[in-house]
């Protein structure tokens, strides 16, 4: 599905949140090599918390910027609904 809408992010921000999910994607990998001996129960939680910690935080910079810059707006443009019905599929989600 495409939309006219695209993610606007800050360059920095951007930068901030392209380091976290490859920070994410460190710390997946590190878990499936665990996962290939016989890690410590809790050391396999801590990388999985931490990969859950950038998602989450990635998650919420896009979240931010979407109400910024779509849903903010979205009145203006006549699409307020439509916004509303996007957020709602998403949150279902969380």
């Amino acid at each position: 599905m495409t939309h006219e809408h695209t993610l606007h992010l800050d360059p920095r921000v951007r930068q901030e949140a392209r380091n976290r999910l490859l920070s994410a994607k460190g710390h997946l990998e590190g878990i499936l090599k665990m996962l290939e001996g016989e890690p410590y129960c809790v050391d396999v939680l801590k990388q999985i918390k931490a990969v859950q910690g950038a998602l989450d935080k990635v998650g919420e910079m896009v979240l931010k910027s979407h109400l910024e810059h779509h849903v903010a707006s979205a009145a203006v443009r006549g699409d307020t609904q439509r916004m509303v019905e996007e957020l709602m599929e998403v949150l279902k989600y969380r």
